[in-house]
């Protein structure tokens, strides 16, 4: 199991977890949807934590507690009320992301001949239009973080202003978490920032890592927050015994 190196002996797939967990911060009574284990295991933890107002799904018609024992019943229509009206907060992958915001998960190259077909648009148009996503990037690379994206699946910031108060009413990015650190879009034109980086990143390696230049603070960028022991407990023993996280995320 690949460590960072501090004391507690954290993982960067627990620093993953945590900074994946902090993107519902805030949110209060809102269906978290994750997709992917990290974001699965960061959406349980919220809960467990300092988050207890977030509903979480089966992924079909069941509200379940963390330990994904039923709570309650979520009806389709009910599902699609909270999905157009902003009460959802959902963490999707990303083929590709620019510094917008704009996802592709469609196809890599031209879109009448593209040179890979991947997952198609599916519901990303309807998730960024209608409710906050965030992305969740495992392996950060020049290949995902690019200056332009080969087709626009989930809609960024600049496409959502240029679609006028329709598009940007429920619109919001708060976050994307990568094997490297933590972004927002909190600039004046809306172009991706670096928050944090993992204990064992430097900006430099982010930079070279990243197909634009990403806005950097004049402060500097801090490390992601530390996980508490209580954290640390919950996900190597109730949320994730077998470790699978480390799968996902490696290490340095």
């Amino acid at each position: 199991m690949s460590r960072t190196g501090d004391a507690a002996g954290v993982t960067r797939a627990e620093y993953c977890v945590i900074a994946c967990a902090e993107a519902w911060r805030g949110d209060g009574e809102v269906l978290a949807s994750p997709m992917g284990l990290i974001p699965s295991l960061g959406a349980r933890l919220a809960r467990r934590t300092f988050a207890p107002d977030l509903l979480l799904t089966d992924g079909e018609a069941l509200l379940v507690g963390p330990d994904g024992a039923a709570e309650g019943w979520l009806p389709y229509r009910r599902h699609l009320t909270m999905v157009t009206g902003g009460r959802r907060h959902v963490m999707m992958g990303a083929s590709q992301l620019d510094r917008y915001g704009n996802q592709n998960i469609s196809c890599i190259g031209d879109w009448e001949r593209p040179d890979r077909q991947l997952l198609g648009v599916r519901g990303a148009p309807v998730n960024t239009l209608n409710n906050p996503v965030s992305y969740w990037v495992p392996r950060h690379t020049r290949r995902v973080f690019v200056e332009r994206v080969d087709m626009v699946c989930g809609v960024g910031y600049d496409r959502a202003a240029a679609a006028g108060p329709s598009a940007t009413r429920y619109h919001r990015i708060p976050r994307v978490v990568s094997d490297l650190g933590v972004f927002d879009f909190e600039t004046p034109d809306r172009s991706m920032r670096l928050v944090s980086v993992h204990p064992g990143v430097t900006v430099e390696r982010v930079r070279e890592a990243t197909g634009f230049p990403p806005a950097v603070p004049a402060g500097g960028v801090p490390e992601t927050r530390e996980p508490t022991a209580g954290e640390l407990r919950l996900i190597r023993e109730e949320l994730d015994p077998a470790g699978r996280r480390e799968r996902e995320v490696p290490g340095v």
